[in-house]
């Protein structure tokens, strides 16, 4: 009681208490510390859906996109870009795994051939098609092959995994015209068509899965890789628009929201905790379907490798925009000196 006496008398000494309840500014204070409240249980909520997202609930099953591994003769097909190497190669061979099968789409037929009969080692029973199309030429003979391979095919889930990023960083007013062409039209303009060639059949159908191979440079606008972060923005924003119109008709669609994975792209050789190989990453992909890991709060968008999700978060959550940007850019002057060095070295030894 003394020290409830003791805080009344505090309060009626600074004019924060009266006889007939609190004052103007006390009750400011009470309203401010209920939104402070708010914003910390917030804060808590989603830090803790995170790690159920992660590491308890489980994705969706495969199956509901109509995977049947015991029976490959009634099973749908997974349509995959980009599919000879890294990510592409291993959502072929996951997918295959868990009952799809496989339509591989890429530029070199021979390694198509490869992975087709890697795919059909790896998985007896399977089905597998290749197509072959390079998508920085936007050729309209080689779509209209694609479209003539897909129009009897029963399609349960697309993966547009195809992409392209700058060889190195560089400042947008230095930017080679055609690889600005080429991220546009591999990044944009092919994941354009090629999902509009697919996407009605799944309308038809009632079912059906899409996944989109994003990238946090779409997130966190990256300097020096203007063009490619920007047409990764573009897809960030067009996976939301679509997954909400798809939602209707019973098709999920997710971005996935990727940072450094041990690629050819990335030209990461050596995996870590936040550098998975493909495979780590796809598994961890495909158990996660339809949950946002990271991306807390962002509808259709998934950031399902751990670490990932963490530096979504703090990114999403923390840390300052301008700060982010500051850093990036920073980070890409280091990546661009690094790249310099290495080509004229490169040049010197030939």
């Amino acid at each position: 009681m003394a020290i409830e006496q003791q805080i009344d008398g505090l309060l009626r000494h600074v004019g924060l208490r009266v006889d007939h309840g609190l004052t103007p500014l006390s009750a400011a204070l009470v309203v401010l510390a209920g939104v402070g409240a708010l914003t910390a249980a917030t804060f808590v909520l989603r830090l803790t859906q995170l790690f159920a997202d992660v590491y308890v609930l489980p994705g969706q099953s495969v199956s509901k996109f109509g995977a049947n591994k015991k029976d490959f003769s009634k099973a749908t097909w997974a349509v995959v870009t980009g599919a000879t190497d890294g990510i592409g190669r291993e959502f072929a061979l996951q997918l295959a795994k868990k009952g799809f099968n496989i339509l591989l789409v890429s530029r070199s037929p021979e390694k198509l051939g490869a992975v087709a009969a890697e795919i059909e080692a790896a998985t007896p029973g399977v089905r597998t098609k290749t197509q072959a199309i390079d998508f920085a030429l936007g050729d309209e003979r080689q779509y209209e092959g694609l479209q003539h391979t897909v129009k009897d095919l029963n399609i349960g889930a697309l993966i547009n995994n195809v992409g392209k990023s700058h060889n190195m960083p560089v400042n947008f007013a230095e930017t080679a015209e055609d690889e600005m062409e080429d991220i546009i039209e591999i990044n944009v303009v092919s994941i354009l068509r090629v999902s509009r060639m697919i996407i009605p059949g799944m309308v038809a159908r009632k079912r059906g899965l899409v996944l989109n191979l994003g990238s946090f440079a779409g997130q966190v606008t990256t300097p020096m890789l203007a063009t490619y972060a920007g047409s990764k923005a573009f897809l960030s924003a067009w996976s939301q628009a679509l997954g909400e119109e798809l939602r209707r008709s019973n098709i999920t669609v997710s971005l996935l929201n990727t940072y450094f994975v041990v690629s050819n792209m990335s030209k990461v050789r050596k995996a870590s905790a936040m550098i998975p190989t493909p495979k780590q990453y796809v598994a961890q992909a495909l158990k996660s379907i339809g949950r946002n890991g990271g991306a807390v709060g962002r509808p259709y968008t998934s950031t399902p490798w751990p670490m990932h999700a963490i530096v979504d978060w703090a990114t999403s959550t923390i840390l300052p925009r301008g700060w982010l940007l500051n850093y990036t850019y920073g980070q890409q002057v280091a990546i661009r000196k690094r790249a310099i060095r290495k080509a004229e070295k490169l040049a010197k030894s030939t």
